[in-house]
């Protein structure tokens, strides 16, 4: 189970808050591919550090029972002083991954050469983008989040991790941040959508899609 029980959220900025969530209730479905849609800034990449865990609600609970992943694809959580290999080390550690294998693994995936031996803060951003991804797809989660991502590098490496991706999503959920319909029609057939405060879930995607363009349209 994949639940938010009566949370909030907010920010201040510059002395103005901002209310991402408030006293916000739902039970994600187990076995639907969920879509999140909404304009910019209304606190879509928000929900989704508070469902991997990265940053905490401020009031209310969140129950995580399945294995759920980091954001697909995000490379903030890196130690900038510390190279490719030791930030997949301290990774696969974390999660009770074989080493060895995990690092065989995103080696040959990521294509960095030399550059995995590297301190991250030498890497630019498409490194890694290429090294986040690689390490999302060496280790098996019940629930892939994914803001925006679902391949990066140059078109043989898109299509190397579009392939790698759908094996995964065989026997996987995911959540998906993203402002293509077209992207959300594929892989999605429910979803929330966020309109300033209020956020509604619709069980049919088509029904998303044109709740999204309805919102533009204002």
């Amino acid at each position: 189970m994949l639940a938010f029980k009566n949370v909030s959220k907010s920010y201040r900025l510059k002395g103005v808050k901002k209310t991402i969530l408030s006293d916000f209730t739902f039970e994600f479905p187990t076995d639907r591919n969920i879509g999140i849609m909404g304009k910019n800034g209304v606190g879509k990449s928000t929900m989704m550090r508070l469902i991997a865990g990265t940053e905490p609600p401020d009031f209310g609970h969140i129950f995580r029972a399945p294995r759920i992943s980091w954001p697909l694809g995000f490379s903030g959580g890196f130690n900038g002083s510390m190279t490719g290999i030791e930030n997949i080390r301290f990774v696969s550690r974390i999660y009770g991954q074989d080493t060895k294998q995990v690092i065989e693994y995103v080696t040959a995936f990521a294509e960095l050469g030399r550059s995995i031996r590297l301190p991250i803060k030498t890497y630019s951003s498409g490194m890694k983008a290429r090294l986040a991804f690689g390490l999302s797809m060496a280790i098996d989660f019940d629930v892939y989040l994914i803001d925006e991502i679902t391949a990066v590098g140059d078109e043989d490496f898109k299509k190397k991790s579009q392939a790698i991706f759908q094996d995964k999503l065989a026997d996987s959920q995911i959540i998906m941040v993203s402002h293509s319909p077209t992207t959300i029609k594929q892989y999605c057939d429910c979803g929330l959508l966020f309109e300033g405060q209020t956020i509604r879930f619709f069980d049919d995607v088509s029904d998303l899609l044109s709740a999204y363009a309805d919102l533009n349209r204002r």
